[in-house]
């Protein structure tokens, strides 16, 4: 039993509209926008006051679980678990499958905090206020949504219609409003008393529950199976995927939310953005005094009210007005603000292409539990990585049937095994690695090893690897 509040993070959308920077195999959560943090990390944040929430459980999927861990681990945080959705199930799933985790560990009582992975919002003493006032709603049996204050006629949301007042301060939900044209935006920004739909919900293990019994009972019955046929793998928890999959593919909004009599909604006057758009990420953040957010490598000159932004090469922007630049390690987008909502349209086009769908599915850097490796260059029977390899961390022992390898140590200290021998790697010392031999990379060291490796032979994809121990569970 805990008198604390349970957190529950959504964290396995695989959202493109953000592209070129997010991508289906590194979305907006896990990407470095402006700053040193990660939404993902942000929101870990949020909920780190050991006074007020227990550790968080996270939700997943397989492709995103070291990206968790180890975001999770840069910032020396706990995690209660991480489930694993096997599928896409949408959100209700979700929450049955944690609900019921919460009730298992904790009991009926337990307040959750569910809360998506990609929102940017301001932590302040108004947003904490609005989590009391939704923590006291939720203990009294209320299924709690948190309603933000418009601060424009947005078309890009769902609203909620506030009713009565509570004594806690919450308000009863008149109704849910789809995302409406702009009039209708209008008419009810200016009436007041509507909401946008954020998204983020508090209530207890058995408020949401009994709702999900009246409502949606496929669902919870999908989800409890899945955590009752789950398997345990190093720190993860894996929904059965034949239970998991037999849930509908809906929304706790439709499923629940819509239907139940007992919502309730905080209005929220606290800075919030879901950063669905390249304009939404102009609007949130801090802009000069020609209105424009520039951030990394980049020079601007006579341009207003732009978003200009490289994780890549440098970005020289001259006369332009209301224009979004956006450059990551392979591709750039230029776009007008006002069509950014349109971007997921040009991304279903270059998925669509042969030529270009890789860039909408991976970036040159990729993140393995151990560390990552960046691709420097492609050739004909040759390839060029930057590899990385946190302290302590090993890759799996393995082989190759198609390439041999060189590797040429640039930073730190490598332990390389190769056959029966094991040998130290300092700066700027080599070893080559013949096609089809045993061989392990380790880096024993306290500061991040890396090395560049040149691949050379007749195939060079990612699945020649015939891993024969691997401490991650992937042999």
């Amino acid at each position: 039993m805990t008198q604390k509040i349970v957190p529950v993070i959504m964290a396995g959308g695989k959202g493109t509209r953000l592209w070129p920077l997010s991508r289906a195999a590194a979305p907006k959560q896990f990407i470095r926008f402006i700053g040193d943090k990660t939404l993902f990390q942000e929101t870990l944040l949020r909920v780190s006051d050991p006074t007020l929430y227990e550790a968080p459980v996270i939700l997943t999927n397989e492709e995103f679980r070291f990206l968790v861990a180890e975001q999770a681990r840069e910032l020396d945080i706990g995690l209660a678990a991480i489930l694993l959705e096997p599928v896409a199930r949408n959100t209700a799933a979700a929450v049955a499958a944690a609900a019921t985790l919460v009730r298992d560990r904790f009991d009926e009582d337990t307040v959750m905090h569910v809360l998506g992975s990609d929102y940017e919002i301001v932590a302040d003493d108004t947003y904490f206020e609005c989590v009391r006032i939704a923590a006291a709603t939720a203990a009294q049996g209320k299924l709690v949504t948190f309603g933000i204050q418009p601060t424009e006629p947005a078309t890009g949301y769902g609203y909620i219609e506030g009713g009565k007042t509570l004594p806690t301060g919450a308000r009863t939900v008149a109704r849910f409003v789809e995302k409406p044209p702009l009039a209708k935006a209008e008419d009810m920004v200016a009436t007041g008393g509507f909401y946008w739909n954020s998204g983020m919900f508090m209530f207890s293990v058995s408020g949401v529950l009994a709702e999900m019994r009246s409502y949606a009972a496929p669902v919870l019955k999908a989800a409890a199976d899945a955590i009752a046929k789950g398997v345990r793998d190093l720190d993860f928890i894996r929904l059965d995927k034949a239970a998991f999959a037999t849930s509908p593919n809906i929304s706790i909004d439709y499923a629940v939310m819509e239907k139940t009599s007992n919502a309730a909604v905080v209005p929220s006057p606290f800075k919030w953005s879901d950063l669905g758009s390249w304009d939404s990420v102009w609007k949130s953040g801090s802009r000069d005094e020609n209105g424009n957010l520039a951030a990394g490598n980049t020079t601007v000159v006579n341009t207003k009210n732009s978003l200009i932004m490289t994780h890549g090469v440098h970005l020289a922007v001259q006369g332009m007005d209301d224009i979004a630049v956006i450059a990551s390690e392979d591709a750039v987008y230029v776009g007008r603000l006002q069509d950014s909502q349109d971007v997921g349209n040009l991304v279903k086009m270059l998925a669509a292409a042969p030529t270009t769908s890789q860039l909408t599915e991976t970036h040159p850097t990729s993140y393995r539990p151990w560390g990552g490796y960046t691709s420097v260059l492609n050739g004909d029977r040759f390839q060029v990585k930057r590899i990385f390899v946190t302290p302590g961390k090993k890759l799996s022992l393995q082989k190759h049937h198609h390439r041999s390898e060189h590797w040429i140590v640039v930073k730190g200290t490598a332990e390389v095994t190769i056959g029966e021998n094991v040998q130290m790697l300092r700066e700027n010392e080599s070893v080559y690695i013949p096609l089809g031999e045993v061989h392990r990379l380790a880096n024993p060291g306290k500061i991040m090893l890396e090395l560049i490796e040149v691949q050379t032979g007749s195939y060079l994809g990612e699945d020649d690897i015939i891993r024969i121990v691997d401490e991650f569970g992937r042999s």
